[in-house]
């Protein structure tokens, strides 16, 4: 039961974290913000972890029943194991609340303040009866908003979320937004929202809020791996969201790390 617990937090998927914290790092190192809590940095991206580990976990446990009618999320936890929902439930209390908890005693206010913001938005989005999921805001409160929050959660613990430019975050919300348009197979939307980035990032570009190392280090391996997500909507779907999970939750997740090091140390 623990195993499946553990496997139900997707902690592969801590990569969308540390994309974040490393794109947050680098206007630090470029601005020659001093860092002089690295370790809080660490222990802020584990407490993101943890806190969407719980709530994939949720996410989960509220859609089990369409999950078993997806042959592409026939290997889910709770699919391939069944657990009792109270367990399930106190698993989850049990992680929110450490998170929390931890987070109060030792880390910034504000920096606790998104994280409950990641939290109710989460909430509002997968449980009834507002369950945006299934409405057609859903674009607009999954992946789109979550890549703020996790951006400004790296943010925050450097000082000032707004060392990060207006422009990076609405690139990072049309870039979560096609995202989860590409994944749900909405060629044409996801395409829309597609020029809409490539516009946001040759002003970004143009204007200087983004420079092309920032560019290679932190923002391209995600769209190297949203690369065969984009072609999923014309071929063959299944290989192409393994690919993109390959390349982004496990390959970059390593790069990712190694540069934040690198960065903080």
């Amino acid at each position: 039961m623990i195993k499946t617990l553990i496997k139900s937090t997707r902690m592969t998927w801590a990569s969308k974290n540390a994309n974040m914290f490393l794109l947050a790092l680098t206007y630090a190192y470029f601005s020659n913000t001093p860092i002089d809590n690295p370790l809080q940095i660490l222990g802020g991206l584990v407490l993101v972890s943890v806190l969407w580990g719980a709530l994939y976990t949720l996410n989960d446990l509220t859609d089990l029943d369409v999950d078993r009618r997806d042959r592409q999320k026939q290997n889910r936890a709770f699919i391939e194991n069944l657990v009792e929902k109270e367990f399930i439930l106190l698993f989850v209390g049990i992680l929110t609340s450490a998170v929390f908890i931890v987070s109060f005693l030792a880390f910034p206010p504000a920096f606790t303040v998104i994280m409950f913001l990641m939290l109710i938005n989460q909430l509002i989005y997968t449980l009834p009866p507002i369950r945006l999921k299934e409405t057609g805001l859903a674009p607009f409160f999954s992946t789109a908003t979550n890549s703020v929050l996790r951006l400004a959660s790296g943010a925050v613990l450097l000082g000032n979320v707004f060392l990060v430019p207006l422009s990076v975050y609405l690139f990072m919300y049309l870039a979560g937004m096609g995202t989860y348009l590409m994944y749900k197979s909405h060629s044409k939307d996801a395409s829309l929202v597609a020029i809409m980035g490539g516009g946001v990032l040759i002003y970004m570009l143009y204007s200087g809020d983004i420079n092309l190392i920032q560019f290679v280090v932190a923002i391209l391996p995600s769209f190297l791996a949203a690369v065969p997500l984009y072609l999923s909507l014309f071929t063959n779907k299944d290989t192409m969201f393994h690919l993109a999970d390959i390349l982004y939750h496990q390959v970059a997740m390593v790069f990712f790390i190694i540069c934040i090091i690198v960065i903080i140390f």
